[in-house]
C-alpha cells in the first residue's frame, strides 16, 4: 500500500485576539486574516493538493476561556483519488471550545471526486458556556460527474455529555445514499449547527426552508439546519437562510 502525506495543523485562540499557536500541516497551511468584531480569525489555505488517497489529515483548533475565533478556508476541498493501491485518505478535525468562549467553523465545501475515498470525522468538545457555529458542506461529484466514496461523521459534546452525533456515507459501496428516503438525486447538502446557551430561555421553532431544508431546535441547547440541494450555490443559500432566521449575524 502507498503511503500518503501525514500532517497535523493546530490553531490555539486566546482572549484579545491572540493565536499563540498557528501551525500548518501537510496541505492545511494556515493564515491569519482580518475579521470584524471581537474574533481573531484563521484562514485554511490548501498548500498542496489533498487530501489524496493515503493521506493522514489532522487539525485540531483549541478555543481557550474568553475567546473568540472565526475559522474559515480559502476555497473548497477536492478529495481527489490518489495513487493506487494507496486506500482512503482520513481527515480528523477536533475542536474544543472553553468557557465563555465561542467559535465559528465555517469552512468552504468539500467536493468528493470520482475515484477519491475518504472518511471525515469531526468531534467537539464545548464548555456548558461555549458557544459554536459550525457549517459543514459536502458536494457529491464536480460537474456532471459521479462522486467518489465519502463518510462523514460529526460528534458533539456539550459540558461532558452528549449532543449530536451523526454519520452520513455516499458513493460506491454505500447503499441506498441516492433513493427518495436520502438523497433523492441531490448532490449536495449540508448543515448548520448553532450551540448557544441564549437558546435554553429561548429555543429555536421548528422551521421549514424550502423543500430540501429545515431548522430544527435540538435539546443542548442548541439549534439544528439541515438540506439538500442539486449543488453548491442552492445549498449556502439555504444554510444562509436558517442563519438569518437564527439572527447569526449578531
Amino acid at each position: 500500500m502507498t503511503a500518503g502525506v501525514t500532517g497535523h495543523a493546530r490553531i490555539t485562540a486566546a482572549p484579545g485576539g491572540a493565536l499563540p499557536v498557528l501551525r500548518g500541516g501537510g496541505p492545511l497551511a494556515l493564515r491569519r486574516t482580518r475579521a470584524a468584531g471581537p474574533y481573531a480569525q484563521v484562514t485554511i489555505v490548501g498548500a498542496m493538493s489533498g487530501p489524496l488517497g493515503g493521506d493522514r489529515l489532522r487539525l485540531t483548533a483549541e478555543v481557550e476561556p474568553g475567546a473568540a475565533l472565526r475559522v474559515t478556508s480559502a476555497a473548497a476541498t477536492l478529495a481527489l483519488p490518489g495513487r493506487a493501491p494507496a486506500g482512503p485518505a482520513t481527515y480528523d478535525t477536533a475542536l474544543a471550545v472553553g468557557e465563555d468562549a465561542e467559535l465559528r467553523w465555517l469552512p468552504e465545501p468539500l467536493i468528493s471526486v470520482r475515484g477519491s475515498d475518504l472518511r471525515m470525522t469531526t468531534r467537539v468538545e464545548l464548555a456548558a458556556t461555549a458557544r459554536l457555529v459550525l457549517r459543514e458542506q459536502q458536494v457529491l461529484g464536480r460537474a456532471g460527474e459521479e462522486p467518489g466514496s465519502l463518510t462523514a461523521r460529526l460528534v458533539v459534546r456539550r459540558a461532558g455529555r452528549p449532543l449530536l452525533d451523526q454519520e452520513f456515507a455516499c458513493g460506491p459501496g454505500a447503499p441506498g445514499w441516492d433513493g427518495g428516503a436520502v438523497l433523492g438525486g441531490h448532490r449536495a447538502l449540508g448543515q448548520l449547527l448553532v450551540v448557544d446557551p441564549e437558546l435554553a430561555d429561548k429555543p429555536a421553532e421548528s422551521t421549514p426552508l424550502g423543500d430540501t431544508a429545515v431548522l430544527t431546535p435540538l435539546a443542548g441547547p442548541a439549534a439544528l439546519v439541515t438540506a439538500v440541494a442539486p449543488d453548491a450555490l442552492a445549498l449556502r443559500r439555504l444554510l444562509d437562510q436558517g442563519a438569518e432566521v437564527l439572527n447569526l449575524s449578531r
